[in-house]
């Protein structure tokens, strides 16, 4: 029997009805789009049935309500099926949106997109990082649990659901995130993984021949093998085998990729083109749907429609909850701001005297450490702080005295709020935005600066998603030493300032690393705090410029102050400055803000008075209004760019008659006071690009 007949329903049979409505609606679709991914969405249709009509529990109606199960479709090529789903259940997502899928500014792109899509938990197409996004939503759920949950009180209690396919599964990001599912004993976490064996490129028996259902049971997962993935009765029996297994659990899914497709099904021609008019046309007549394009039956639309059941499931646990309110009110009240984001009432003090007790120790400390002072000061404010590192805690300070290790043992998970990542940059970053997606925790994690590079297409999701995520990098140069170019930043701050709404911070000593959290707490999407291995000097300030640090850059020393003084905030007209008559603009982030300060002096015996400019953050100090980025740089005042990095980046501030002190090349194994001088980086390096900028400025000689 062909695939075509198989999918035919059986007289009365509503689940293949049901099945078949979203088969229909997915190639309708995207041969409305003539662009899209049918072979999933045929594929895949009655586990979707089983899964959410049997099992998922959500309100269409409420799609933000907290205690929902949350789905990922890991494979988002496939997002009609998804798109079918949410507009047959019941969501904001009317079949005009199915008619505009893939269209400019329609609710239905080509992948799902949290934000855009009510019901879309988040956004999917790279393979494999939907999958870790689950492990992220799975681990907050089962930490929320432990923290908020009481006897006889179970406000959190729901489940993550992830569809998967071979792509999925082939990238190594699913092994670091499900190997991290599986020790730490994620139960809420059931993965249906859809076995067609067929990928773009064809039978995927030539590059993908893994025992996959033996790997993930080598991870600690429970695992259903060899389910048919068309029997609805039996992918609702491994759901139901999942729900009680006490670990994660992947049910691998028999399938055949364009099911009810009479010529292209089991091929690879279906995964990702339209099916053509006569080819749908002829999967009408053989599934018995004589129904006009996006035109779905009364009848079938019952069957799918979840808003009284969805509605029903959300009042049950609005009275458990008030229930929990009444003998629990300060933990209800912690629960709900949790749920929504939001900070708490004290976060605004408690931010203001974690910068002013930075400004008042005056420590000059790596910024690591100062990193390290922040988050134990910001932690006992902000108790959905969450923290950890891929394998370099102790590198990277992102542990604090107070925090507790998350474990897990034969009991299942052990609650806390730091958690040891392993050697996984890539899953602790796509995983850290699935907490940040399911909300209740803020996460943070770390690795070294180099090595994000490994994370990045996880970064390049959290700008595009804008979660809440903060990615802590430190040894952020050449600064780290002995270690050698292979870990040695060079390319890595002017590369992460180039993804679109990526807040990127590079702070030079305590207050700036403060303001750099606070910041970062405070932004609804992801930043990157970059931070020195080596210890960098305090920097006195003003009550104004410390406050002018949350604009991204701002005037630190201006003209003239200090220079020949040895007072760091001297006024206008001191020593030797008093005579300049040339003026240039030092513009530093980081380490090298020491340097230009240190180059004031020097610059002011040569008649030059140097205005320096902290920038710890280009991507802020570019959405301040015009007047005050001219304000801090002055357009007809020359300038130098000055970091430890690739030099290119600096021109858009410098311009192409401006100047930059930087590395273009690899680094070298060294002490890192060594690499500096080999590699120039020095205060006569910035002296003598601040005459060559001041001297072409004025057509004159250094």
């Amino acid at each position: 029997m062909n695939a075509a007949a198989q999918a035919q329903p059986a007289e009365g049979n509503a689940t293949a009805l049901m099945a078949n409505a979203l088969r229909m609606l997915a190639i309708d679709a995207v041969q409305q789009a003539n662009s899209g991914h049918p072979g999933m969405p045929l594929g895949m249709a009655e586990i979707a049935v089983a899964l959410w009509d049997r099992h998922l529990k959500h309100n269409p109606r409420n799609p933000s309500w907290p205690d929902r199960d949350r789905f990922v479709l890991s494979n988002g090529h496939g997002s009609m099926l998804l798109y079918a789903l949410l507009h047959l259940t019941g969501y904001a997502l009317p079949v005009d949106e199915l008619r505009r899928f893939r269209q400019l500014h329609s609710k239905t792109p080509g992948h799902p997109e949290v934000g855009v899509t009510p019901g879309v938990e988040t956004t999917t197409g790279p393979l494999g990082q939907g999958l870790a996004n689950a492990v992220g939503m799975a681990l907050a759920e089962a930490l929320l649990a432990r923290e908020f949950n009481r006897p006889g009180h179970r406000i959190v209690d729901h489940y993550t659901y992830a569809f998967v396919g071979d792509g999925c599964l082939m990238e190594g990001l699913s092994h670091e995130a499900c190997s991290l599912a599986g020790t730490l004993r994620l139960d809420k976490l059931i993965v249906l993984y859809d076995d067609n064996g067929i990928s773009i490129d064809g039978h995927v028996d030539g590059w993908f021949a893994d025992d996959t259902p033996a790997r993930f049971a080598a991870y600690g997962w429970h695992v259903v093998r060899d389910v048919d993935g068309h029997d609805v009765d039996a992918v609702d029996r491994a759901i139901v085998e999942a729900r009680g297994a006490g670990r994660p659990t992947l049910i691998g899914c028999k399938t055949v990729i364009g099911r009810g497709s009479p010529t292209k099904a089991g091929t690879h021609e279906v995964h990702g083109a339209p099916l053509g008019a006569a080819e749908i046309a002829a999967m009408r007549a053989a599934l018995n749907w004589p129904h006009a394009p996006f035109v779905v039956p009364d009848e079938v639309r019952s069957s799918w429609d979840a808003t009284m059941r969805g509605a029903q499931a959300e009042a049950q646990w609005t009275q458990r909850f008030a229930a929990y309110r009444r003998e629990f009110p300060r933990e209800a009240v912690e629960f709900e701001r949790r749920a929504s984001g939001a900070l708490p009432q004290s976060w605004a003090a408690a931010a203001r005297m974690m910068v002013r007790t930075a400004n008042d120790a005056a420590q000059s400390v790596a910024t690591r450490k100062a990193s390290q002072l922040a988050i134990g000061a910001l932690a006992a404010a902000l108790p959905e702080l969450l923290g950890g590192s891929a394998d370099l805690t102790g590198s990277n300070l992102t542990d604090w005295a107070a925090a507790v290790e998350i474990g897990a043992d034969d009991g299942g998970l052990r609650g806390g709020n730091y958690l040891h990542f392993g050697v996984r940059e890539f899953g602790m970053s796509a995983v850290m935005n699935g907490i940040a997606l399911h909300r209740g925790y803020l996460p943070f994690g770390g690795t070294f600066l180099t090595f994000s590079d490994y994370a990045r297409n996880a970064l390049r999701m959290a700008a595009l998603m804008k979660t809440r995520s903060i990615f802590v990098f430190t040894h952020d140069s050449i600064g780290l030493g002995e270690d050698g170019p292979t870990h040695q930043s060079v390319e890595h701050a002017a590369s992460l300032r180039l993804i679109p709404g990526l807040d990127v911070w590079r702070p030079c000593d305590t207050v700036e690393t403060a303001q750099a959290w606070v910041a970062s707490i405070e932004r609804q999407g992801p930043s990157c705090l970059l931070l020195s291995r080596q210890t960098l000097p305090f920097v006195t300030r003003t009550e104004a410029r410390i406050n002018d640090i949350e604009r991204g850059g701002y005037v630190l020393r201006d003209w003239l102050e200090g220079a020949g003084t040895g007072d760091a905030e001297a006024g206008p007209g001191a020593g030797q400055a008093r005579q300049a008559s040339r003026r240039v603009v030092l513009i530093a982030t980081g380490s090298e803000v020491a340097l230009a300060l240190a180059a004031i002096e020097p610059l002011a015996a040569q008649g030059i008075a140097a205005r320096v400019v902290s920038m710890p953050s280009t991507t802020v100090f570019d959405r301040q209004p015009a007047s005050y980025r001219d304000s801090v740089l002055p357009r007809e005042v020359p300038r130098v760019a000055v970091e430890a990095g690739v030099t290119a980046f600096w021109r858009q501030y410098v311009g192409l008659d401006g100047e930059t002190v930087g590395i273009d090349s690899f680094g070298e194994s060294a002490p890192a006071a060594d690499l500096f001088a080999h590699f120039n980086l020095t205060t006569q390096a910035v002296v003598d690009a601040a005459c060559r900028a001041a001297s072409h400025a004025r057509g004159a000689s250094c």
